[in-house]
């Protein structure tokens, strides 16, 4: 299990608590505008929009914010224009991170996730320094649940995944950037509930670090994720069953 999954399964753990503060919101909001402003507005020709406000339904989002953040996404809704912007940075002894960013503020994110960096004793790095030691991948999740895993595999395959693993809760496929949405699509009309659909950074090494440097890292990390503006956040640590324990109880 790569520590992107590990960091994704202690996320998941967490959905309950984020979904209860009502700010979850905005940042499903944000999601479906931009799927719907880059796909369109039909969410059977278009997964990451059906995946978003299938998230947004479960945390109980009013469909009136839904429709709203759609028509935002297709123009039919006047609003501040979103912005997607990547912003690199290291944490403590060195560690790559990558920050995505749906915001209508460009000076209020790079603010928020500049503060972060500098609160955590790591800083915000010029563009492209840090992203060539990552690969932007399709990341695909279904739920392990009496799944037949050679089927899912065959599947994805064929339809351009590079890979397909089974982990413990998860069925975790990637896929080449540009094959994202037709390995999703595939998966849907194979009558399969996708549970993420997303691009993700992937690095090409990690790096490992005493248990706590490590938590210090994974510290900065959920804070940069609580920004408002934060879609998603990448590094390159390790993160071991040892680190996750620690972090969880800390």
């Amino acid at each position: 299990m790569s520590g992107h999954s590990k960091w994704s399964t202690i996320k998941r753990k967490k959905g309950a608590e984020d979904a209860k503060r009502g700010k979850i919101f905005t940042r499903l909001a944000r999601e479906i505008t931009v799927a719907a402003r880059d796909g369109g507005g039909d969410e059977n020709s278009n997964p990451r929009l059906k995946l978003a406000v299938a998230k947004a339904k479960a945390a109980n989002m009013p469909k009136d914010n839904i429709e709203r953040a759609m028509k935002k996404g297709t123009g039919d809704l006047e609003g501040g224009q979103m912005e997607e912007i990547t912003y690199e940075g290291y944490g403590l002894e060195g560690v790559a991170f990558i920050v995505d960013v749906f915001t209508d503020n460009r000076n209020r994110a790079l603010a928020d996730v500049k503060y972060a960096f500098s609160k955590a004793g790591g800083s915000l790095a010029s563009a492209g320094s840090v992203q060539w030691q990552f690969d932007q991948k399709g990341y695909i999740v279904l739920k392990n649940d009496e799944v037949d895993f050679e089927e899912v595999f065959l599947i994805a395959a064929e339809a351009g995944a590079d890979d397909v693993i089974e982990e413990e809760e998860i069925i975790a496929i990637y896929t080449p950037r540009e094959q994202l949405n037709a390995v999703a699509q595939t998966l849907i009309q194979a009558g399969y509930t996708v549970e993420e659909s997303e691009l993700r950074w992937e690095p090409q090494n990690e790096t490992e670090l005493p248990v706590d440097k490590a938590i210090r890292n994974m510290k900065l990390l959920d804070q940069l994720e609580e920004l408002d503006d934060v879609q998603s956040v990448s590094s390159n640590l390790t993160i071991t069953d040892e680190i996750v324990a620690a972090f969880e109880s800390a």
